[in-house]
């Protein structure tokens, strides 16, 4: 056997991860939103990179992709092909044929209203506090009343016991419970208090309803009330299960965590769609969002300066380097927008009946078919959709909403779990309340129509709506 060193030439091929290949991969995963924020960020990083006024004469019209298919030179060029000599570039064509502009708005109809953004709510703490200013109080008594809202969890039940307030003021109980009932006789009615039921209680005395059978099953048949247990409380307290089932039904109109409908300190989340599907006689456009992140140019100053530049010097590689760069993000943007744009073209298509008719029609798809469909990778199609919102005719959806599986029916058709879910709903809401349909009972209605389901799947998707079963869901 030999012994020793040599050395072999091998040839293999990998997939290299260019920083310019990881940049559009980042931009195909952005949403509108985020998009934006990447795009002011590279104009603060690249000098070269320069924003462009929105006028009229901007506004382009067409489907994705028309406007750089020139400086572009379609979508699978290497990136060699974009290192060359920007200064005899410049010297013929100048810089008017690389640029890239967003989405615009005409005058006369604007994507957004005033009535679209929600004003900032104030807190629970700072809604009881407006209140406690507008009480007559002893300066102790309301600097415990304080020290109380201050202690509420965010569904409105104080966390300190009433020991610990007393130690933390050396006050006697009696001055901290005058604090307190202060508190419970704000709104929301039932904050302040100290668990679920003193909560119910609260709201039940605020109505005028706390008569003797009401507080007693407040304190001693709630697990009863979960689980519809109604003829067991009757025979307890001696009425009859239609008033029980009255008092129930009372009861269930109260509100558990109070505290709850106040928001917190940060701002309400306001969903921007990054794509709008919209019924033009009897077709579906699609545009594509991207209005709100500026238009990109390239910055006449460094075309100039790159064009009088030593080629050799170190300020035209840095020039040409912050070019290829800006190029590349302007194609990148570009083809983002190609993508969803095609992405949702196939989404649409394959569900019309859904937007034509409602969600009963909503039909089985996986991130494949549009692979498929497209000529893409599937990771491409779910990079695409991801976190990413679409505004329709029936409303706004997150695009992952058309992706769904589903149950194939008798004739072979798929039907996806979103209008089993649909039909199911349907189902129980019209329903004898008396004598409500049983799992078992939907199937069979289920698997006469053509559709042959389980009842352990029609419990699944009951359950994933909220819908109690039918013994919870039974009047007397």
């Amino acid at each position: 056997m030999k012994l020793g060193y040599e050395l072999t030439i091998e040839q293999t091929q990998k997939l290299v991860m260019t920083p310019e290949l990881i940049q559009a991969i980042q931009l195909l995963q952005f949403n509108t939103q985020e998009l934006e924020s990447y795009v002011q960020e590279q104009l603060l990083t690249n000098p070269v990179l320069e924003r462009v006024d929105k006028t009229d004469d901007d506004i382009h019209d067409g489907e994705p992709g028309e406007e750089n298919d020139r400086m572009s030179g379609g979508t699978e060029e290497s990136r060699e092909s974009y290192e060359f000599d920007w200064a005899e570039h410049f010297k013929e064509h100048g810089y008017d044929d690389i640029s890239y502009s967003m989405g615009e708005d005409s005058d006369d109809q604007s994507d957004y209203s005033y009535e679209q953004f929600v004003s900032s709510e104030p807190t629970l703490t700072e809604h009881l506090m407006m209140q406690l200013e507008l009480v007559s109080m002893k300066p102790a008594c309301k600097m415990i009343a304080r020290y109380i809202i201050e202690s509420l969890d965010e569904n409105g039940y104080l966390t300190s016991s009433i020991q610990e307030i007393c130690q933390v003021f050396r006050a006697r109980e009696e001055k901290v419970m005058e604090a307190l009932a202060v508190i419970q006789g704000f709104e929301p009615v039932g904050v302040g208090a100290r668990d679920l039921k003193e909560c119910l209680l609260i709201q039940l005395k605020h109505r005028g309803k706390d008569k003797p059978e009401a507080r007693l099953i407040i304190e001693n048949h709630l697990e009863d009330i979960a689980e519809n247990r109604l003829c067991n409380i009757a025979k307890a307290l001696g009425i009859s299960v239609k008033e029980v089932q009255d008092i129930s039904d009372e009861i269930k109109s109260l509100e558990p965590k109070p505290g709850r409908q106040f928001g917190s300190s940060s701002d309400n989340r306001y969903i921007v769609p990054d794509v709008t599907v919209e019924k033009v006689g009897d077709e579906y456009v699609i545009i594509v969002n991207d209005s709100t992140a500026p238009r990109l140019n390239i910055s006449p100053y460094y075309q100039k300066m790159l064009r009088e530049a030593d080629k050799d010097s170190n300020i035209s590689k840095f020039l040409s380097s912050r070019l290829n760069s800006a190029l590349w993000l302007i194609r990148s943007i570009e083809q983002r927008r190609q993508t969803i744009y095609n992405v949702v073209k196939a989404v649409v298509n394959y569900q019309r009946d859904f937007l034509d008719h409602g969600p009963k029609h909503l039909k089985t798809l996986t991130l494949k078919q549009i692979a498929d469909e497209l000529g893409i990778h599937e990771s491409t199609v779910s990079r695409s959709i991801n976190g990413k919102y679409m505004q329709t005719p029936r409303g706004l959806f997150e695009i992952k909403y058309f992706f769904t599986s589903g149950v194939t029916g008798q004739d072979g058709s798929s039907i996806a779990s979103e209008s089993i879910k649909t039909i199911i709903r349907e189902m129980i809401e019209n329903e004898d309340p008396k004598s409500p349909l049983s799992d078992q009972a939907i199937a069979d209605s289920m698997e006469e129509c053509g559709i042959e389901i389980s009842r352990r799947t029609i419990a699944k998707y009951r359950d994933e709506m909220s819908i109690p079963s039918s013994t919870k869901r039974k009047r007397f």
